[in-house]
């Protein structure tokens, strides 16, 4: 093939964590939008698990997120957001300790009633600690690792952004002015505007769509 397929979901937190990471990679794919609801039959053959994202690389297919986050920095990292191996160990340990930890509560808290839960309040405020560690270390020059951006940030900031829209009243008043700050810098920038571009549903036969888009 002549480019990656990246399988994606434009508002799925995982997604924009692949697309991020391509992004910042300089990486072009060609972007597949999925319909979780109508998954197209070649999609679940190279991944029968029907999650998104998936990065279809021929002759390998890489199905989590923090891995095709971490497989684009790998080829290229022209912001050097790995700070050239710097706590890079401890930067994926705080990824997954958010995808182990926090987001089995964040999905509580947005979808109760999945969970036969009379509320998600329980969840949000169970998940409380993760998000007072984060502002903590967001006290110090604004970004996750030594006042830099790092693949931690890329990592992590989706599924905080999906956590605050779930009551943003709420979220705004709360005391937290550096992850608010983090928040907003994320929401504001080119980046996000970059990955979040609206496509249809993708079906087999339709012209390819290239990510980026330039």
């Amino acid at each position: 093939m002549s480019r990656p397929i990246l399988y994606s979901f434009r508002r799925c937190p995982y997604a924009m964590r692949g697309r991020l990471g391509l992004h910042a990679a300089g990486i072009e794919v060609e972007l597949r939008e999925i319909l979780l609801r109508d998954k197209p039959d070649l999609f679940l053959q190279r991944s029968p698990k029907g999650t998104v994202p998936v990065l279809d690389l021929g002759d390998e297919v890489i199905e989590e997120s923090h891995d095709i986050l971490q497989w684009a920095l790998a080829q290229h990292d022209p912001e050097n957001l790995q700070h050239g191996g710097q706590d890079l160990p401890q930067m994926h340990a705080l990824i997954a300790q958010l995808d182990r930890e926090f987001k089995p509560l964040l999905d509580r808290y947005k979808y109760p009633s999945r969970y036969e839960l009379d509320s998600g309040e329980p969840a949000r405020n169970d998940a409380l600690p993760f998000l007072d560690m984060l502002d903590a270390r967001l006290r110090d020059g604004g970004f996750l690792f030594h006042g830099r951006i790092s693949v931690a940030d890329l990592g992590i900031w989706p599924f905080i952004r999906q956590f605050a829209h779930v009551d943003r009243n709420w979220f705004w008043a709360q005391d937290r002015p550096h992850l608010i700050a983090w928040l907003d810098y994320f929401w504001d920038s080119a980046r996000f505007e970059a990955i979040m571009p609206k496509f249809s549903p993708w079906q087999p036969g339709d012209e390819p769509v290239i990510f980026p888009t330039k």
